[in-house]
């Protein structure tokens, strides 16, 4: 993709526009880790995992894909596609961790793997095989990964979309793998749209960020970003009205606006100035770009963007 360099200007409206980025910023559905070094390390949905890098958190670039290569073990999944969706992007015990989907539209034969690194350099990564898969049979669909190690360092992933909704397995930290046969249900809009969760702990709670509506059609997306919150990993979650968020419950802290179309597939992670939030929102002209904002939360421990 040709690199661009896009400025939204933030509109007289409920929230404020993403904040300035430049160089490369075609993405879909990222995911940002924080190097060791200082750097950030992106990856997203595209052929073969899809990665850019930055160093200051506003120009980007190309850093190729995470599988050069391709990723043969998906293609019971993608139908040969090498499109890769939805990566979850970590730094855990000195390496990096990679959970990722694979799928094709509209369907919920679908899988999540995982691969490890030591740099996040693509070429770098090691397929460390399946972690968890869906098929027509089942009412949940095995993709949009994400890794979260609670207070007392155990390892959970959750993932879903649309079907019955969000829900969460236990991982055994040692292997990255799943620990037992368990899934947990922790949103769901009775076979709604809801998709790419993200947990994170603040406080003494964690949130669980999601995305509404729907994804994928450039201007015409209606993908928002929704949250609730727990004192339990595992749950139950609910929104700021007090509705759980398995019967529908979610607190909207962005939608679209202006020229700034279906911001969604959010991720949040600690900088050294402040929570950030990173999504993918589609412009006018219907490309996808990446977009960041801080994240700050309120006096009654409800997060919102800056």
């Amino acid at each position: 993709m040709t690199a661009v360099s896009v400025t939204v200007v933030p509109q007289a409206s409920a929230y404020p526009g993403p904040g300035l980025v430049t160089g490369d910023i075609g993405v879909h559905d990222p995911s940002v880790v924080k190097r060791p070094d200082g750097g950030y390390l992106v990856a997203h949905t595209g052929d073969n995992v899809a990665l850019k890098t930055s160093t200051d958190r506003t120009a980007f670039r190309n850093a190729g894909a995470v599988f050069p290569n391709g990723a043969s073990w998906t293609t019971t999944y993608t139908g040969g596609s090498r499109n890769l969706w939805a990566p979850d992007l970590s730094y855990q015990n000195g390496q990096y961790y990679l959970y990722y989907s694979a799928s094709t539209f509209g369907s919920n034969r679908s899988a999540i793997f995982l691969a490890t690194s030591s740099s996040g350099n693509s070429g770098t990564w090691t397929n460390q095989g399946l972690v968890v898969e869906s098929r027509t049979s089942d009412n949940f669909n095995a993709i949009d990964p994400d890794l979260v190690v609670d207070d007392q360092g155990r390892w959970w992933l959750s993932f879903g979309s649309f079907w019955s909704g969000i829900k969460m397995v236990a991982l055994n930290p040692s292997t990255g793998k799943r620990s037992d046969t368990t899934i947990r249900s922790i949103a769901g809009r009775n076979g709604g749209a809801i998709e790419a969760p993200n947990i994170v702990k603040r406080g003494s709670y964690y949130y669980l960020f999601v995305s509404f509506d729907r994804c994928c059609q450039g201007a015409s997306s209606t993908y928002r970003v929704m949250v609730g919150r727990s004192t339990s990993v595992t749950g139950p979650y609910r929104d700021r009205n007090g509705v759980a968020m398995t019967s529908g419950g979610g607190t909207e802290i962005l939608a679209g606006q202006g020229s700034v179309h279906g911001p969604g597939h959010q991720d949040v992670f600690g900088d050294s100035d402040s929570d950030i939030i990173v999504y993918h929102y589609y412009a006018n002209s219907g490309a996808s770009l990446l977009g960041i904002n801080l994240l700050t939360f309120d006096s009654a421990g409800w997060p919102y963007l800056r």
